[in-house]
């Protein structure tokens, strides 16, 4: 056991398979889609899910703070992928007019017609390489693991880091 880590629920060997076979999972699952996705439109699987989202706002708009929330990245780097998005003429930025700092992104005629044509892409690969991998009962199963897992760590308090903690070394 690592010094200072005698209160560690350490994996057990079952548990430590299937948390790698999780992270592995996830991980080819996820570049596999975002391939398909720039193969098809030159977008990445981020891009397409900013679209996606900015579909099914109400006016096609979301601030942008929101939308970084909603499409699990940091807002720095939902800025730049919005940047090159923005470049593209698939979404325009507005200023949010009752705060000067804050910022909509809104999907133009463009990026929502681009969206429409490469869907079928996105849900044939969500569809080929996720559910019909699955039975019926683990498409279930799976539901309700996940609505578990996102519930609990939607309900986590925010993590403050450390100032040494960036730069790994500590105190000097």
């Amino acid at each position: 056991m690592m010094a200072g880590m005698t209160g560690t629920r350490w994996l057990d060997t079952s548990e430590q398979c299937i948390w790698r076979s999780y992270l592995a999972a996830t991980s080819l699952l996820e570049d596999r889609l975002d391939r398909e996705i720039s193969a098809a439109s030159g977008l990445s699987v981020i891009e397409y899910g900013i679209l996606a989202h900015l579909s099914e706002a109400e006016g096609r708009r979301m601030r942008m703070s929101a939308l970084a929330d909603t499409v699990l990245v940091s807002k720095s780097r939902l800025s730049h992928q919005v940047a090159r998005l923005e470049r593209d003429g698939h979404v325009r930025r507005e200023v949010c007019p009752d705060d000067r700092r804050g910022a909509f992104a809104v999907l133009t005629d463009e990026g929502y017609e681009l969206l429409v044509s490469i869907a079928p892409v996105h849900v044939d690969g969500v569809r080929t390489h996720l559910f019909d991998q699955l039975e019926p009962e683990q498409v279930q199963q799976l539901a309700e693991i996940t609505r578990r897992l996102v519930a609990h760590l939607r309900e986590l308090p925010e993590v403050v880091r450390c100032p040494s903690a960036r730069s790994g070394a500590g105190a000097k």
